[in-house]
């Protein structure tokens, strides 16, 4: 990575797209109809909790392949190993900040009560996961690779293989989501959510690179997606 004497870099809105994005179609509804509130003077709500230092994680909180297994067997598909650093655009690691993430299982199906895709649930796949960063600032998920799947954005639109992702700070309002796609997906340049990026430079900070060197073999392929949280250089986020 290229580090940057720059100490402060004013955000760049053209990375971000129009709120208002009619290809997009849930945007229509979701976009702000009136102006947006000023966070210059943030008011306490703003700038207190939640507190993760004390917050216990369970064995196998970031092992979807063992996380919800019922005892009958492991989840079907593809096994990954995705993995990063969460840090800042001059490297800088941003240890022990919670990293979440949630995804479809291998059909592209979620364990939502409203996913009505005619893929099957797996019986032994959950879909959710969380840690915490280490020192370093990097995060690791066993998981399932994940399966794309239609949605009624048009005729045929199908979402590309990808993983949610959450990074909290030190407040709620520091929260930022974004999706990790997977290199190579001929999907990604078709979605109509990707396409209301119009860097693709923008694009690519959502795009978990193949690291054989980090796969383990006879078991699993590893996906290195770096989440830079500030700067020029950060990653795209869903909710800035």
């Amino acid at each position: 990575m290229t580090h940057h004497n720059k100490r402060f870099v004013v955000r760049d809105r053209n990375w971000h797209p129009p709120a208002h994005t009619p290809g997009y179609k849930t945007s229509v509804a979701r976009s702000p109809q009136q102006a947006l509130m000023s966070m210059q003077q943030p008011t306490a709500s703003e700038l207190t909790g939640p507190d993760f230092s004390h917050l216990r994680m369970g064995p196998h909180d970031n092992d979807l392949l063992m996380n919800f297994t019922q005892g009958e067997g492991l989840p079907q598909g593809e096994r990954i190993l995705m993995f990063g650093r969460v840090m800042d655009q001059f490297g800088k690691p941003v240890p022990h900040t919670l990293v979440e993430m949630w995804q479809a299982n291998a059909g592209g199906r979620y364990r939502h009560k409203n996913d009505k895709y005619l893929a099957p649930l797996d019986p032994n796949f959950g879909g959710v996961g969380r840690c915490m960063s280490d020192d370093q600032g990097f995060y690791r998920f066993r998981t399932i690779k994940p399966g794309p799947y239609p949605w009624p954005n048009d005729v045929n639109s199908w979402r590309p293989a990808h993983i949610h992702v959450s990074v909290t700070g030190p407040c709620i309002s520091t929260r930022l989501i974004t999706q990790m796609y997977f290199e190579g997906d001929p999907l990604i340049p078709l979605c109509p959510i990707v396409q209301t990026l119009k860097d693709p430079e923008a694009v690519g900070t959502m795009v978990g690179r193949l690291d054989m060197a980090n796969s383990k073999p006879m078991d699993f392929l590893a996906y290195r997606f770096d989440i830079v949280v500030r700067g020029e250089l950060q990653t795209y986020f869903e909710n800035q």
